[in-house]
């Protein structure tokens, strides 16, 4: 058991799948000799040749594309696009495409594809970087979404993506990427999908976040308790598929909610979360489900990121609002 970062986490689970499975192959722009724009995958060239860690041109559409004709052959590629906000240059091949190929292919093929994307903000990143665009892909039903928050999700996530036999996309929080370190095993080991983490107990409300905003969440939970508030935070840890089951059971228990992200307000997955909380345990709220999101404009400069994106005054408010309500 090593400390790590979720840099080392991701780079330790790439390397013990392609060393347990030589199908296993990483491509993208500069994964190879620079390994990678966050040095992601550093060494795995040397490790494992230039023939399973490819270096890709600067065209988000051919690596998707060819990562799903590698699948076809028999191959598990894992392809990292730069920045999530890059794949609009190759949603027409991650959404009409690889999402849909077990469907279109009356279920004779599936497509064991990884891409691994890193987005959000506090990185002071120019534009198109930072998007937090994951809400466009739960609406491209056959991939799955997966977040991770701290190094150990992250690792057990990711292995558990590479041998899914379905397309994931897995969604890496940059600002945390060199930030807190915590124990995470070297062997493999597997995170299931779909099975959300409580990372903090509270009574009174409940503060429902995935990937960079949970660490958000936890602080606002710290603060609040001069308040005299017991705030819970609900880590959903994938989108695709969502555990509503434990999602319900939490926010029945505290009968208050608070859902953060990164993305844009507007049909961010937040409002999935508010819309599965009214269906499900409407009877069970004692106040309305409030969001905190990023601003619907597009993503600002790095001298307005601070104003542009959830911050900690704006969780505690929230929840002071929902408490009060």
């Amino acid at each position: 058991m090593a400390e790590r970062n979720i840099v080392e986490a991701i780079n330790s689970a790439l390397a013990e799948e392609m060393e347990a499975d030589p199908r296993v192959m990483v491509l993208g722009l500069d994964v190879g000799k620079l390994g990678g724009v966050f040095r992601t995958t550093s060494g795995l060239v040397d490790r494992f040749g230039a023939e399973r860690v490819v270096d890709t041109p600067l065209a988000e559409a051919g690596i998707v594309g060819a990562s799903l004709g590698l699948a076809l052959a028999g191959m598990v590629p894992v392809a990292e696009i730069q920045f999530l906000g890059f794949t609009a240059q190759g949603f027409h091949q991650i959404g009409p495409q690889l999402a849909k190929y077990r469907q279109r292919s009356r279920g004779r093929y599936h497509c064991q594809v990884t891409i691994r994307a890193p987005f959000g903000g506090g990185i002071r990143s120019p534009e198109f970087h930072s998007d937090g665009v994951e809400a466009q892909f739960v609406q491209s039903p056959g991939i799955k979404i997966v977040m991770p928050s701290n190094p150990y999700d992250a690792k057990g996530l990711l292995i558990e993506a590479i041998r899914d036999p379905d397309p994931v996309l897995f969604c890496e929080p940059d600002r945390l990427y060199r930030g807190r370190r915590s124990e995470v095993p070297d062997g493999a080991y597997t995170v299931p999908f779909g099975k959300a983490q409580l990372v903090r107990e509270g009574e009174q409300v409940t503060l429902v976040a995935w990937s960079a905003a949970v660490e958000l969440c936890l602080r606002a939970a710290d603060a609040l308790v001069a308040d005299g508030i017991s705030a819970a935070v609900l880590d959903l840890r994938t989108l695709v598929p969502l555990d509503v089951e434990t999602l319900c059971a939490q926010v029945a228990k505290t009968g208050r909610c608070v859902v953060v992200h990164e993305a844009p307000l507007s049909a961010g997955f937040g409002a999935e979360i508010s819309a599965t909380l009214m269906e499900e345990v409407f009877y069970d709220l004692d106040a309305p489900v409030a969001r905190v999101a990023a601003f619907d404009v597009p993503f600002p400069p790095a001298s307005l990121e601070d104003y542009y994106l959830p911050s900690l005054d704006r969780v505690v408010a929230a929840v002071r609002r929902t408490m009060e309500a």
